[in-house]
């Protein structure tokens, strides 16, 4: 072989001077345990994932190696390598390598059976598994696919996934690597991941991922760290075989820094205990064992490192251009000196250190010669095969500006295909950057400047990069040439643009849209406008002009025979007449929707999602839940039960808070909150977590989660009233349970205001709890510390309050919520004390959420109490205080306990269950006609019962409630808020 090479002895004995690893690993004992306790708990099907970092050098690599050698049968490893080919990487690289090594495996049949529903998303990481579908699949089939076969393939086996050097990772990778974090459910299944912690920057892609990763359930990170002397003195024995002096080590240990890389690089090396011949700089370390070796090795390395970080060895054989039979005897060498390694049927450089440094050291016609034809050579793979955005990586580094600009058009499409949204983003950016710099852009494209604008903006939007989506499609809106239904389609992008991002201005933007797309001319466009517009119209609280608006798009829908916009036309409308009082036609709308939205995955979705939270609000807890489960069950069918179906099933949360599933319901809310749904989505499941946190009693907790998304909430409530009617409420409630009157009253106020626009099922929540607060602050008025407060003003308030409650009439819980106001205000000084006015919204209170049921309990507790009735006030505290406890509003049954030991109640006395939950519907009649004042004949006669039949009725209510007379059975009065007075 040395005959092949020019340089004779002398280079051969440079040669043998190879860097050498020390025969075990040194420093690590602890890291290697912590490895193994994570597998250990993998093999018992609790799932684990572990986060190793370190600087560049310091053996993650051998790390893992040395762990996963110590594995026992018949554990699988599958690994992953992320590339180094700078903002222009492959999406998906190591999850495509990871499949590729299961399917080789198991076959590749077996692995689209494991993919279950997600196999067509499997074909856009595989090219040889097939086409995907046409119809599915999304972006989200992709992300359940790959965590589906990995969970299912650790069903009955052990499995390892290695991913190494994620600060190279692309962001697709990151995401797939993210939702495994949140979604993983079983197997017996451990994922390791490495990167160089000192490539991750402030702003790195990396950062969000790994603070996700920090707060994930089963994830840890091993972060290692330098060796001491000890160990460096230990690592220079174990690969020298004899001992290591003082001087030695020392001089070791101040170049090396205790790196074990550069502690095996320097002992590589002459001269390393006097140190005469060291290398001044990092840098040079790095080459100098380079650069004793032959030219053609060093030629070889030159064009491995222009490849990446792993070249398969067609490729570099491609890129090699001189004689062939040179090729392979270069390679041995660099390999026997422990500068490359082979892997399968790839290269790749010892080191990535080592790879950079050799890469940088290129010469400029060398840097363009290689990368031009790793280029031509990715080109002439077959179309399935083709890594368009190495391709274009190759091409840039070229810097052909032409052959880059046309491959980085092709990667954007690809990218796009694939779901890589920032990929996809990135390679338009870069086509854009070259558009004046090339001949015939737009012909090359194959469209104009703010079309490729356009959609490199819709990519930056499905990435989630809301700023620069808005700053791309921006530029493409004032692009002169962009003109009539061109125009039209970029100003409604900015509108959606606009609404994903919580901004204002769409509702003009859409309607200067319609403008340029006039009845008559494109009328599926106008139909999509106007469906845009009308979305726009009802989440804003404008229920007429979003009727308007649905409608027209349901006329222009059905002439077109666009079952979908037809869908969405009828939901929205739907929704919108419910809003506006309509309910019966709003219900026969949305029914209408489900039947023209099958076979369209989108508009499915949309109307189980607003066809749930509408019968949510209209009091059908049990409707809505029915509804949300069978969408969750659809997407359990499609393969995306953990991405669309956690939307789905987050609008499950709050009817079974409401109907009084309390566990379930918060179980829900974590597990959802784990998956992360997209935008105004995790918006909400925020604010129930707030919600249940604050009546689950933790009202410190509640005002610490209501501070961290403060922002995020209120920037959604600017272009949603919905959400704006949520937060006020929710805020309101906060500032009283902190005692905070003046705090809610100004929250509460905004339904008296000119922003307020009605929408029944949110409103009434809100001017209950102004009720409330408004009754308080009475309360608070009479003491010295309310004496500035203005009675008279007060009285308004209470007047225009009913005003806006008048105009809920028509909702179907508008009675119950009705009553519990008139109790907050009812009595002769309006603060709450009518113990009749408790008994009614007690008699109400099963057509409101169930913690309010006991709340009400409380309440009428309170205004016994009040009333001098000590023996009932005690039997409804103690109903109140059980209830709440059970339903898990800790909230309330703290309020009791405080109220009774400030009153000396006892509370150990006869239970019963809350709100008269024993009663039977007639003896409820009973008893609301006994509050009424009525004698037994007067009931018999009202009931068309005997007066002797009416007397066991009141004799029976009096035994359950633990009354001892009418007044008290039929007597219910209030009880003081948590905060202070």
């Amino acid at each position: 072989m040395s005959a092949l090479l020019p340089g004779g002895g002398a280079w051969q004995d440079e040669y043998m001077q190879s860097s050498q690893a020390s025969s075990h690993l040194i420093g690590r004992g602890e890291e290697l345990r912590s490895l193994a306790e994570s597998y250990g708990l993998a093999v018992q099907s609790k799932p684990q994932a572990v986060v190793v970092a370190g600087e560049a050098g310091l053996g993650k690599t051998r790390l893992l190696r040395e762990f996963l050698h110590g594995l026992p049968e018949p554990t699988r490893i599958l690994s992953g390598q992320c590339v180094d080919l700078g903002p222009l990487a492959a999406p998906y690289a190591p999850i495509t390598s990871i499949l590729r090594g299961l399917a080789g495996e198991t076959g590749l049949a077996q692995l689209m059976e494991l993919a279950g529903p997600g196999r067509d998303a499997l074909a856009l990481l595989l090219p040889e598994a097939g086409t995907a579908g046409p119809g599915f699949p999304t972006a989200n089939l992709v992300l359940e696919a790959v965590s589906t076969v990995l969970e299912r393939a650790a069903e009955g086996r052990p499995t390892v996934v290695v991913v190494e050097d994620l600060h190279w990772a692309d962001k697709s990778t990151l995401a797939v690597l993210g939702f495994i974090l949140r979604a993983f459910n079983g197997g017996q299944f451990l994922l390791v991941m490495t990167y160089r912690s000192d490539d991750v920057h402030s702003g790195h892609p990396l950062q969000a991922f790994l603070a996700e990763a920090e707060r994930g359930r089963f994830a840890t990170t091993i972060q290692l760290a330098r060796l001491n002397r000890d160990q460096v003195r230990q690592q220079l024995e174990s690969i020298t075989g004899t001992a290591a002096d003082y001087e030695l080590v020392e001089n070791i240990l101040s170049r090396s820094d205790g790196i074990p890389f550069f502690v095996e690089e320097l002992v590589g090396l002459d001269g390393c205990a006097s140190g005469t011949e060291l290398p001044a700089s990092l840098r040079q370390l790095l080459l100098a064992r380079y650069e004793r070796m032959a030219e053609p090795v060093q030629y070889f390395l030159r064009v491995i490192a222009a490849g990446g970080t792993c070249v398969p060895h067609p490729l570099a054989e491609n890129a090699y251009d001189r004689p062939r039979d040179t090729f392979e005897p270069a390679a041995r060498l660099a390999q026997q000196a422990r500068l490359i390694d082979v892997d399968g049927d790839s290269y790749t450089f010892r080191h990535a250190l080592l790879r950079e440094a050799v890469h940088s050291d290129l010469l400029p016609g060398e840097r363009t010669r290689f990368h031009t034809r790793y280029a031509q050579a990715l080109e002439a793979a077959e179309p399935a095969r083709r890594d368009t955005a190495a391709i274009a990586y190759h091409w840039d580094t070229a810097n052909a500006a032409d052959k880059t600009f046309e491959a980085s058009v092709a990667a954007m499409d690809e990218a796009w295909r694939r779901f890589a949204y920032t990929t996809s983003a990135r390679m338009g950016e870069r086509a854009l950057e070259l558009w004046d710099g090339v001949g015939e852009p737009e012909k090359v494209a194959g469209m104009p400047r703010y079309r490729l604008l356009a959609r490199t903006a819709a990519a930056h939007n499905l990435a989630g990069d809301g700023e620069r989506s808005l700053a791309v499609i921006a530029l493409a809106v004032d692009d002169p040439a962009a003109t009539g239904q061109d125009r039209a389609r970029l100003l409604a992008s900015q509108a959606r643009y606009l609404g994903f991002n919580a901004r204002p201005g769409s509702e003009g933007l859409l309607r200067e849209a319609l403008e340029l797309v006039p009845a008559g001319s494109d009328e599926r466009l106008r139909a999509r406008l106007l469906n845009w517009l009308a979305a726009r119209l009802m989440l804003a609280g404008k229920q007429g002009d979003a009727i308007e608006m649905a409608t027209e798009a349901l006329e222009l829908a059905t002439a077109a025979g666009n079952a979908e916009e037809r869908s969405v036309a009828a939901n929205l409308r739907g929704v919108s007449r419910i809003n506006a009082g309509d309910i019966a036609g709003g219900r026969t709308d949305l029914e209408a929707a489900e039947g023209l939205a099958e076979g369209h995955v989108q508009a499915l979705l949309r109307f189980r999602v607003n066809y749930s939270d509408a019968l949510n609000l209209l009091g059908l807890y049990d409707e809505s839940i029915r509804v949300a489960e069978a969408g969750i069950e659809r997407a359990r069918q499609l393969g995306v039960e953990r991405t669309t179906g956690a939307i789905l099933s987050s609008n499950a949360v709050d009817p079974l808070f409401a109907r009084g599933d309390w566990v379930p319901a918060a179980t829900l809310l974590e597990r959802n909150l784990q998956l992360s749904p997209p935008g105004s989505f995790h918006a909400y499941l925020i604010r129930s977590k707030i919600w249940s946190t604050l009546w689950g009693g933790d009202v410190a907790g509640a005002g610490k989660l209501f501070r961290r998304w403060e922002p995020q909430l209120r920037g959604l409530a600017a272009v949603e009233m919905q959400s704006r009617l949520q937060l006020t409420t929710l805020s309101a409630e906060l500032a009283w349970a902190c005692g905070d009157l003046d705090g809610a009253w100004q929250e509460v106020a905004f339904v008296l205001g000119p922003a307020f626009r009605p929408l029944p099922g949110y409103d009434l929540p809100l001017l209950a709890l102004a009720a409330r607060v408004l009754a308080a602050r009475r309360r608070a008025g009479a003491g010295a510390s309310g004496a500035g407060l203005d009675g008279g003003r007060l009285s308004d308030d209470e007047a225009r309050l009913r005003a806006v409650l008048a105009g809920d009439a028509f909702w179907p819980t508008h009675p119950g919520w009705l009553a519990l106001f008139d109790a907050e205000v009812g009595g002769r000084q309006g603060s709450g004390d009518d113990p009749a006015a408790w008994h009614a919204a007690g008699l109400a209170a099963a057509a409101l959420p169930a913690h309010l049921r006991h709340y009400i309990a409380l309440r009428t507790g309170q205004a016994e109490l009040a009333a001098g009735r000590r023996t009932a006030a005690a039997s409804s505290i103690r109903a109140a205080i059980d209830g709440a406890q059970a339903l898990g509003a800790r909230l309330v049954a703290d309020m009791g306990r405080k109220l009774a030991a400030q009153a000396g109640l006892p509370l150990d006395g006869p239970r019963r269950r809350p709100n008269s939950g024993e009663l039977t519907g007639r003896e409820r009649q009973v008893l609301a006609l006994v509050a009424d004042g009525l004698s037994n004949r007067q009931i018999g006669e009202q009931l068309f019962i005997s007066t002797k039949t009416a007397s066991v009725h009141v004799s029976a209510i009096m035994r359950k409630l633990g009354a001892s007379s009418r007044t008290e059975a039929a007597s219910r009065v209030m009880a003081p808020g948590p905060g202070k007075k």
